[in-house]
């Protein structure tokens, strides 16, 4: 009889067991507004207080080389939801392509569309077929109305790049998100409605975006946080205390959702994602070790902190040097979730889901590229024009990174392994290592059909010329 029993108590929890493992995982993830590589804690600054995060990364997967697919903003984001290369969809910087004087443009920049075409179909749209209710909270960028694009639920999200009206803190009017009252800071509201929704929706597997603002400028913060830093001795690279508040902000908000989870019990089956942009802006943090920062290819423009968090399948406190990128996360979430990939609809990047169940693992890719034809105001050009950047395209394969500038054809090479800051130049020096990256460069390029632009700009004025 107790046989019997037992037996039958094994098969009741084995059922149960089969249920909990294919029960569908829900999704959070927190996507960041040029927020730098080194902006936290876990990632070494000294002067930024993020223990949420910090304590995130202790349970998560940290991927040390990771990249946006773009040095700004709405082409990064663009390619997230659509997982696809720039030229595949088109939008390549934000506004304007040509972003500066126009005396001092050499080229005609590639158009730039601003809209994500709804022919796209959004990650939110593909996880939608598998029964996720899918919410976007914050910054969409991408076009007036994510819910035209697989989003069940909005709040905030428009064409805006940056906070509308008064900045981060209210009165402000926002889709679905209207607050008359004087003084409520924008992170903390839009991570109330987060955690709403997270309670609304725990018995239903969900898909939360939640894409704040911050750290975008303009530079606004907390009185109570900001005072806090400002009693706080600067850091060697970082000392700007108003964007050291925003930053913990950012953190608090992961705290408080992490805790809301806890809370709802639904920490067990919810992956979390935490991710940025573009590189951090150089008005306001530094980007160090790395050089450069938002708006430039090099490192310190494209690399960002990301974890994840996978309950049962990543390991806590592990780290992946892989290099992923964001195009990889539409075909990850896939994968993580059972959703059947969308018919004829092509991906361009790749699951990391191998590196998360195994961090030595790799990817089996030849190389990730960047194509920027426009050109952004401000200083950085490292030909010492009067430009953050001006049109250029850059591969990463294995440890070598190229860069190729569109205006002059000049070309740098890096060995990001030896040479994380990218100081010396080693084209000269390794000109076989050079000529395979320009050669798959080129071949990427031919493959989705990036436009390099070529046309003079008439408005050029000669003796603007940059000795190149």
């Amino acid at each position: 009889m107790f046989r019997c029993a037992a037996i039958l108590l094994f098969m009741i929890l084995s059922i149960a067991n089969i249920a909990v493992s294919s029960e569908k995982p829900n999704i959070v993830f927190f996507f960041i507004d040029d927020l730098g590589w080194a902006d936290l804690g876990y990632m070494g600054s000294e002067f930024h207080e993020t223990p949420n995060i910090d304590r995130l990364a202790a349970g998560s997967m940290i991927f040390t080389d990771a990249y946006a697919n773009a040095p700004n903003c709405a082409p990064s984001r663009a390619c997230l939801m659509s997982g696809k290369y720039p030229p595949r969809h088109g939008i390549y910087t934000v506004g304007d392509p040509r972003r500066g004087n126009d005396q001092h443009r050499k080229l005609e920049p590639i158009e730039n569309e601003t809209v994500l075409n709804d022919d796209f179909i959004t990650i939110a749209e593909a996880l939608k077929t598998n029964g996720y209710t899918t919410a976007t909270m914050g910054k969409w960028h991408l076009g007036s109305d994510p819910t035209t694009q697989g989003f069940d639920v909005n709040v905030a999200g428009r064409e805006w790049g940056s906070p509308s009206g008064g900045g981060y803190h209210s009165p402000y009017k926002y889709p679905n998100l209207v607050n008359q009252k004087p003084g409520t800071y924008l992170t903390d509201e839009l991570t109330d409605e987060a955690c709403k929704f997270l309670e609304a929706h725990q018995e239903d597997p969900f898909f939360l975006y939640l894409t704040h603002y911050a750290v975008h400028t303009p530079i606004q913060a907390k009185e109570e946080l900001t005072a806090k830093y400002q009693k706080k001795p600067a850091g060697e690279h970082q000392k700007n205390a108003k964007y050291a508040a925003m930053v913990e902000s950012v953190d608090q908000s992961v705290g408080k959702v992490l805790a809301k989870l806890d809370e709802l019990k639904l920490q067990e089956n919810t992956i979390v994602v935490f991710y940025s942009d573009n590189g951090g802006h150089s008005g306001a943090t530094s980007n160090f070790p790395l050089r450069g920062a938002k708006g430039m290819l090099y490192e310190g423009g494209i690399r960002e902190p990301f974890l994840c968090r996978w309950p049962g399948v990543t390991k806590a406190g592990t780290e992946c040097s892989e290099p992923i990128i964001g195009i990889d996360l539409y075909p990850t979430f896939l994968e993580m979730t059972g959703t059947t990939p969308p018919s004829g609809y092509e991906l361009d990047g790749l699951s990391i889901v191998p590196l998360l169940k195994n961090s030595e693992a790799n990817l089996d890719r030849d190389a990730i590229f960047w194509h920027f034809p426009c050109y952004l105001q401000g200083k950085g050009d490292p030909q010492g024009g009067p430009f953050r950047t001006t049109p250029a395209g850059a591969i990463r394969k294995g440890d070598w990174k190229l860069i190729e500038w569109f205006e002059t054809g000049h070309r740098e090479l890096y060995n990001l392994k030896n040479d994380l800051g990218e100081s010396k130049n080693l084209l000269a020096a390794k000109p076989i290592i050079a000529e395979e990256l320009y050669e798959s460069l080129e071949t990427w390029r031919e493959k989705v059909q990036a436009p390099i632009p070529t046309l003079p700009n008439p408005k050029y004025r000669t003796k603007n010329k940059r000795q190149k």
